[in-house]
Order: C-alpha cells, then structure tokens, then sequence
C-alpha cells in the first residue's frame, strides 16, 4: 500500500539564506503521507511513533516541486513500518527568466527515511 502527495515549495517553506529550504519540511511531508496510509488500513489517523532512519540526500528550494511517497512495509499489532522518499520533480530556472522551470527527467531524491506509526486496537477500525 502506498501514499503519495506533490507539491511547491514557497517562499514561505524558505528557512535558510539563498531560499533553501528546511529539511525538517519533508519530515512534514512524511507524517502527511503517513497519516494518509493510516486512515487507508485502520480508519484512524493514528500516531508517528518514531524514525530509525533518516538521510537528507540533495538540497531543496522554495519554487521546487516535491512528491513525497510512503509504503506500508510491514504490519504489526498496533504498529505500521513505513518507508519514506521525497523526491524533487521541478525546479525552477531563474537563470534563464524569473518564471521558467525544468521537469527533472530523472527525479532527484532529496530524502529517505524509514519510520514507524501506530494505531491502537481501540481505534482499528478496517479489519484486514
């Protein structure tokens, strides 16, 4: 099972000098794709439980376009393992104009992550 959500990165997303942002935004991310695979197999949004693992692999800009992805790896009792990806689909060419863009032909993977979520069994509600 897998979740997946696209969008822009704006100015707003900036947090450091030359409009780069924050890493912890794709965290974000994860937890939004998370909660979506949660509601999908248990009917709840659940809770984030913890990250054994997390790689910060490229930069990424306001005016970027970023897909996060999520996959159920394996179900326990309560718990869900997750593995996570972001990957930056378009980025803007300022060097050539102030609104010009790139589609990346190859999406460049900014982030990767593997992390666990759960649901309590008082709040399964899809029996699967």
């Amino acid at each position: 099972m897998k979740a997946m959500v696209r969008l822009r990165m704006s100015a707003h997303d900036a947090h450091y000098g030359g409009n780069l942002v924050d890493g912890a935004r794709m965290l974000a991310l994860f937890g939004d794709v998370a909660t979506e695979l949660l509601i999908r197999h248990d009917g709840d949004e659940g809770l984030f439980r913890a990250y054994e693992q997390v790689e910060f692999l490229a930069p990424v800009y306001a005016g970027d376009y970023v897909e996060a992805e999520a996959e159920l790896v394996h179900v326990g009792n309560t718990s869900r393992k997750m593995r996570f990806e972001a990957r930056k689909v378009i980025q803007p060419r300022t060097d050539l104009s102030a609104s010009a863009a790139d589609i990346l032909e190859t999406p460049l993977v900014v982030c990767r992550a593997v992390g666990t979520c759960v649901t309590p069994k008082d709040k399964q509600r899809i029996s699967r």
